[in-house]
């Protein structure tokens, strides 16, 4: 199956991309490519649940209810300028009488881009102000993560309305380990240097690099604890910031999904892994058979050791570290639960 660009001329004779604003359309040009299907070949099948817009627009395709043929889409007519059979699971399967040329859009990044074209009451340029052309995609990025496709439409909206900006200087001092916390934040334009002291290291460990698009500041929010880390410019930059208030309630509560021990217990056996947030001290007194220990404070920096396949049920004693923990992943795409009040020497014990 071959892939080649596709251009803007060509999304906007499509319903309903031909809606989108221009910032939203060059992104699509970048997540879409036009594909090739041989004659024979099936699009998707009958009962398919794959969140897919699928256009076509070359050849022929045959829609089949058990095998039964119902009708013919052609590329080019007025019914292929709509998306082919959108409806989830799939009533139909979708099977390529000739060479078919087409292309497919992730369903849940199309919706968030125009429910948030059709709800927003000001122009995102408002809020791109003094970007440079190459750093002013935040906005795009955060709407494409995976943790924004599972945000109610609503909260989006008053999500982008409700922050604010920031400037910076290179060296500025955005947040201060110990500090308590305010705000959570996005980069919008520049690059930030996250570093945790420690009692041997005053100077502090540089625990990540952060560029447009990257957030940071939940954890202290959502844990409601003091800032684990600090944040300093590395150059010059801007940021958009949200209360916390507005944080837990828009952005927090919809990602976090929470397990008792019972169902954690049977997501593991069914294949989860247990990752354990606490202090390596705390692990080491007593931790569940086969958890992973990777403290709060460092699980920013470990990402790359976690397989995105797996499912994670996140622990600590209260479960407000897990919590933070979970927001992390989820942001970044990763299925993670939260154990309900947290673990105790107990829970550790197998049952019988």
């Amino acid at each position: 199956m071959e892939a080649k660009q596709v251009d803007i001329a060509l999304l906007k004779t499509l319903s309903p991309l031909d809606g989108l604003k221009s910032e939203n359309l060059q992104a699509l040009v970048k997540k879409t490519a036009v594909r090739t299907v041989a004659r024979g070949r099936f699009l998707f099948k009958q009962g398919d649940e794959e969140h897919r817009t699928i256009y076509v627009l070359s050849g022929e395709i045959e829609l089949l209810e058990d095998d039964r043929l119902i009708r013919t889409v052609t590329g080019g007519m007025a019914e292929a300028q709509n998306p082919l059979m959108p409806r989830l699971p799939r009533p139909v399967s979708a099977r390529a009488k000739t060479d078919v040329s087409y292309i497919s859009i992730d369903s849940d990044l199309l919706d968030v881009m125009l429910t948030w074209d059709q709800t927003g009451s000001y122009e995102v340029s408002e809020l791109r102000e003094d970007l440079a052309p190459t750093q002013d995609d935040w906005m795009t990025t955060l709407l494409q993560t995976k943790a924004f496709h599972r945000i109610p439409p609503a909260n989006i909206q008053a999500i982008f309305m409700r922050m604010q900006q920031v400037n910076h200087k290179a060296g500025d001092l955005v947040l201060k380990q110990g500090d308590e916390g305010d705000y959570f934040y996005v980069i919008t334009k520049g690059r930030c240097l996250v570093t945790r002291e420690t009692p041997l290291n005053k100077e502090g460990i540089k625990l990540a690099e952060l560029r447009v698009g990257d957030t940071f500041g939940e954890e202290a929010l959502i844990s409601d604890a003091k800032r684990n880390a600090t944040v300093t410019m590395l150059s010059d930059g801007s940021l958009m910031r949200l209360a916390k208030d507005d944080f837990k309630t828009l952005l927090n509560e919809p990602l976090l999904h929470w397990a008792n021990m019972e169902q954690a217990r049977q997501m593991v056996a069914d294949g989860a892994k247990w990752l354990d947030v606490r202090l390596p001290s705390e692990f080491e007194n007593y931790h569940l058979d086969d958890a992973i220990n990777i403290p709060l404070y460092f699980i920013r920096l470990k990402l790359q050791a976690l397989d995105p396949d797996t499912k994670y049920i996140v622990v600590c004693d209260t479960g407000r570290r897990s919590s933070a923990a979970a927001f992390i992943l989820s942001e970044r795409g990763f299925e993670a639960y939260v154990l309900e009040g947290g673990l105790t020497l107990s829970d550790t014990e197998q049952p019988a």
